[in-house]
């Protein structure tokens, strides 16, 4: 009998389907071996030496692990292939105290019957490498974790905690939230025309937009007040137009590449409204169903069979217009691309989302955008006839230049699939030379914005553009400062920091710079990279970050005053002890609490504006009405003495109210 240990029971079960005479099937439910959480748990004196325990809830699946391997004749570790699946099984193997002559090493990228039997043929070795690499990172953020977390429980306040990674998205949050504070916004006009062409087609209309005065092109700041735009807005009025350039080409549009994770986390938060760690949960239990290839790349590689595949269901369904010629390929910009083998693409591309019937609705859309961008990448350029004219507006002064253009669709191509917003524009039919009557001048008042707030899409974009973190670590990033309080999500769903994100990332940035220094995280990373590729000892890269940062924390111990706490002062009268209610700050932000602490130990939320506004709550008459968010991100209103009162509204109290309802 042979033994085959993977991470997940799903995974387990979807294999199990394939193998079955001779096999047992066994999940090891994740890490079997972790460092401990009450302590450090590594020996900096002994080179960086990690204690590894087995968690409680792991023992009894590792005991059970260990009667299966001594019984059988072979055991297989089919952990996903990437550092913490090679991490899996390079513990499996030491705790269970595999025999290496009777143990292999297999990985594939898709759980289909072909390529577990195509793995099961060409075993190897377990890559010590990509386990250094995974545990490099693992101890470095214990480091930094358990050794900064303490100096802000001493210098701020208690139960903070400080990231390597977390910090860096945490200071990219909070300096984009300064630049929105200091943003100030300018004035600027824009001008555009209505005309009509003067042929025998009456009503025949188009739009231009002026883009040139004088032969000097104008920048969008350059018309800077309502006295200038109605100055340009008369001498057009006064002005004869005629058409002086226009030309007609033929343009592309390229489908996009297949999925990565970073690609698919983005694609998913725009268009379903998933978060990262949402879209990781979906693709996870796609990947294990054996719905589509693993989950966690920066690949755009694709196998030749599933070309092939993708080619007949689009020469047999949408006709041989629509096959090409030859397989697109995409290369990847991705240092780290070769540790997964392939894009993120269904298994069976004839299994279209219309015949998907996964686990839930959730999957079957994630399914379905997985799907289409992948069939959409193997789809020819989407053709159109683009047309651009310039107008001239001539009068007695100024000679002034109108621009318009136009797309017309001539063949859908990748679109037919993956639709994209294409507005068609069709301009009237003209000639160069040919005369145009004005319609309407429209000026148009415009104020400069301030850069908007990351999303989880645009923070995961910065993220990888920067090259902080990799396709394993987004979602928990953002989870992480989430979970901390550090940042909230408004009511737009994007992050705004908390007043104790911004005070824990101000300390961090005058004191520990390096720690969020987004060149030098990357940097960390293209270490981390190097012992994955066999070309660095983690002990060294650990060495390298840890010296100098221990140097520095000791000297911050001792320069570092404490911060005093901030209170601020209330009309407020505790119901309690009739004392002043002070506002003070905690690790979830603010909150009112009695100013005769301890003696009085008295706190409450901190009502909002608007919830001042509200009222009591109509139910019990007691609490106050609060603005709550429910787990999926919803708000609703709700009393401040949940649990002993339970009214909730999705509407403020007065209209219709309607008990939230999270099934």
């Amino acid at each position: 009998m042979k033994l085959v240990i993977v991470e997940s029971p799903t995974k387990a079960k979807t294999i199990s389907k394939f193998l079955k005479s001779g096999f047992q099937i066994e999940s090891s439910f994740g890490h079997i071996r972790d460092l401990p959480k009450s302590k450090l748990g590594i020996d900096i004196e002994n080179n960086f030496e990690p204690h590894y325990i087995i968690p409680v809830k792991a023992r009894k699946r590792v005991n059970q692990l260990r009667k299966d391997a001594a019984k059988a004749d072979q055991v297989i570790l089919a952990t996903d292939e990437d550092r913490e699946g090679e991490a899996i099984s390079f513990h499996l193997a030491q705790v269970l105290d595999l025999n290496e002559s009777k143990t292999e090493r297999i990985a594939f990228h898709e759980i289909t019957e072909t390529a577990i039997k195509e793995a099961l043929n060409n075993p190897k070795e377990i890559n010590k490498a990509l386990v250094d690499a995974q545990q490099a990172r693992r101890i470095l953020d214990r480091l930094v974790g358990y050794k900064l977390s303490p100096f802000l429980w001493e210098k701020v306040m208690k139960r903070l905690s400080a990231g390597r990674v977390q910090s860096v998205a945490l200071r990219l949050i909070c300096e984009r939230e300064e630049e929105i504070r200091k943003f100030i916004p300018e004035e600027y006009w824009s001008i555009s025309a209505i005309l009509e062409t003067s042929g025998k087609k009456k009503n025949d209309l188009f739009d231009a937009n002026l883009y040139k005065i004088n032969g000097e092109p104008l920048e969008k700041l350059s018309i800077k007040n309502k006295e200038a735009a109605d100055e340009i807005t008369k001498k057009l009025g006064n002005s004869e137009f005629k058409v002086v350039q226009l030309t007609k080409k033929e343009t592309k549009k390229n489908p996009l590449a297949p999925f990565t994770t970073s690609a698919l986390q983005q694609e998913s938060f725009r268009k379903l409204r998933y978060s990262a760690k949402q879209t990781m949960r979906f693709a996870q239990s796609l990947y294990e169903n054996g719905f589509i290839t693993y989950m966690r790349t920066d690949s755009l590689n694709l196998s030749q069979e599933s070309l092939i595949a993708a080619k007949n269901w689009i020469e047999k369904n949408l006709g041989a217009e629509y096959a090409a010629q030859t397989p697109r390929v995409f290369k990847t910009k991705s240092k780290l691309a070769q540790e997964a083998h392939e894009a993120i693409r269904p298994t069976k591309p004839d299994l279209t989302p219309e015949m998907f019937a996964g686990e839930s609705p959730q999957e079957k859309k994630l399914y379905d955008l997985i799907w289409r961008r992948f069939m959409a990448s193997q789809l020819p350029q989407a053709i159109f006839e683009a047309t651009s004219v310039e107008v001239e507006a001539k009068n007695k002064s100024e000679t002034l230049n109108l621009r318009s253009s136009g797309s017309v669709m001539k063949f859908d191509g990748f679109l037919k699939i993956w639709p994209t917003q294409t507005e068609e524009n069709k301009l009237p039919e003209m000639r160069e030379g040919d005369e145009l009557d004005l319609k309407e001048v429209l000026p148009e008042q415009h104020f400069t914005e301030p850069p908007a707030r990351y999303d989880e899409a645009s923070l995961i974009k910065t993220l990888e553009e920067y090259g902080i973190g990799r396709p394993s670590t987004y979602a928990p990033i953002i989870s992480v400062i989430q979970e901390r309080n550090y940042v909230t999500k408004n009511e737009q769903r994007r992050f705004e920091p908390t007043e104790i994100g911004e005070t824990v990332n101000k300390i961090l940035v005058q004191h520990f710079p390096q720690i969020v220094d987004i060149q030098f995280t990357a940097k960390m990373e293209d270490e981390f990279d190097k012992v994955a590729e066999g070309e660095a000892k983690w002990q060294t890269v650990i060495h390298g970050f840890y010296d100098p940062f221990i140097k520095n924390l000791e000297k911050k111990y001792e320069e570092v005053e404490k911060q005093t706490p901030i209170e601020e002062k209330t009309d407020e009268v505790c119901e309690k002890c009739g004392r002043q209610m002070v506002i003070k700050y905690g690790r979830f932000g603010k909150f009112l609490a009695c100013s005769g602490f301890p003696e009085c130990k008295n706190t409450k939320k901190l009502l909002t504006e608007e919830e001042k506004n509200l009222g009591k709550c109509p139910k019990c008459g007691l609490g106050d009405i609060v603005k709550k968010r429910t787990r999926r991100g919803r708000y609703f209103y709700g009393c401040s003495r949940y649990p002993d009162c339970d009214y909730a509204s999705w509407t403020k109290p007065g209209s219709e109210n309607k008990k939230p309802d999270e099934s």
